[in-house]
């Protein structure tokens, strides 16, 4: 988890102070401590809400089945855990805006690194979910795709390289993440030691900026475009569906950009700010920490919109839904004489499956959204 006032003194660790010198005059950051202490528990609640719900819902329905058909549906499940990881460490630092942290240095850490390798772990699963749906593509231009238990092996050895990708990127915070005592109270917040120097912090803010949203948009933004282009050339479907199959790709790319791109802006400043020391000015430093707050605070809203995206919008995840709903009420219908009404949902599930597959669709069993 970021902390919000970082500007140290060249004999401080990163992270390991909240008031600074500027100019021979201490700069006091209880302003920005106290606008943490009432936005950052407003929306990380909010967040938490709305994301376990739609998460939690994305777990149980790809969970219940007993394959899973494609390596979309793989991601996405491995997107939701992860998302779900992320967001039940939300109340802690939450409680930790407003009242510092009282858990201990295990806690801390523990936090901080579930914090860090969910967050990274959902950004490298969304450049997955770009690659799998450029080569369902491809394989139905060329009409070759693997299958059977070689390529579920494939999907595992993936799934496991990305986590550990993952976990590389949070061991700093497992390493450095510490309590500190400051203004009579706890913090939980990484502290590096002098011996890395300000080029090494620096590093890892820019090694998470690179690895965390450069690289998946690079991923994604390629990816997508040839599947909008493949599918503005399909042949036999209907305008109206090209464009709305499009609509969800620029949607997808624009939420990610939406969301990303100002708080990896933010981290970029930060790095630079390590290196050659360029904000001089009280009033800069506390605008670049309440900054860190709001954009931090806008990624971390994307793991609530995920399911959205990658989930619900696709009519295969809509067809599992309604498939359950439809099973539980056959369960306990029959007692309420409700087997009547059965049929029609039946009939409008293999209706849309049935114009998906007219529709070009490269992967009739997708869930990340109709193409």
């Amino acid at each position: 988890m970021e902390d919000y006032s970082y500007h140290d003194d060249e004999d401080l660790g990163h992270n390991d102070s909240y008031d600074y010198s500027y100019d021979h005059s201490v700069c006091d950051k209880e302003a920005v401590r106290s606008f943490a202490g009432v936005f950052l528990p407003v929306i990380y609640s909010l967040a938490l809400v709305v994301g376990l719900a739609g998460n939690a819902l994305v777990v149980a329905v790809y969970a219940s089945r007993s394959r899973l058909r494609t390596f979309t549906d793989v991601c996405i499940l491995n997107l939701a855990g992860s998302d779900l990881l992320l967001l039940v460490t939300l109340p802690f630092w939450a409680a930790d805006a407003v009242h510092g942290w009282r858990l201990g240095p295990a806690a801390c850490k523990l936090t901080s690194f579930l914090y860090s390798a969910n967050f990274s772990c959902g950004m490298l699963l969304l450049a997955c979910i770009g690659v799998d749906r450029y080569r369902a593509v491809a394989h139905a231009a060329t009409g070759r795709s693997s299958r059977g238990a070689r390529l579920r092996r494939q999907w595992i050895l993936a799934c496991l390289a990305l986590w550990g990708a993952a976990i590389f990127l949070g061991l700093p915070e497992l390493l450095f993440s510490t309590v500190k005592h400051s203004h009579y109270r706890m913090y939980c917040t990484a502290v590096y030691p002098a011996s890395m120097g300000r080029p090494a912090k620096a590093s890892l803010e820019l090694l998470e900026v690179s690895l965390r949203f450069a690289l998946p948009f690079l991923v994604m933004a390629v990816c997508y475009c040839r599947v909008g282009r493949a599918l503005a050339r399909a042949p036999g479907v209907r305008r109206d569906k090209k464009w709305r199959a499009l609509r969800v790709l620029l949607a997808v790319v624009a939420v990610f950009l939406l969301t990303q791109l100002p708080y990896n802006v933010v981290k970029l400043c930060r790095a630079l700010d390590i290196i050659y020391m360029l904000v001089t000015n009280c009033e800069v430093s506390k605008g670049l920490d309440r900054a860190l707050q709001v954009t931090e605070s806008l990624a971390l809203t994307h793991a609530c919109v995920n399911p959205l995206l990658y989930a619900f919008i696709g009519s295969s995840f809509k067809g599992r839904v309604l498939k359950t709903a439809k099973q539980l009420g056959r369960r306990f219908g029959r007692r309420a004489g409700r087997e009547e009404g059965e049929p029609a949902v039946e009939i409008s599930l293999n209706v849309r499956n049935q114009n998906q597959s007219q529709s070009g669709s490269e992967e009739p069993d997708t869930s990340t959204f109709s193409v």
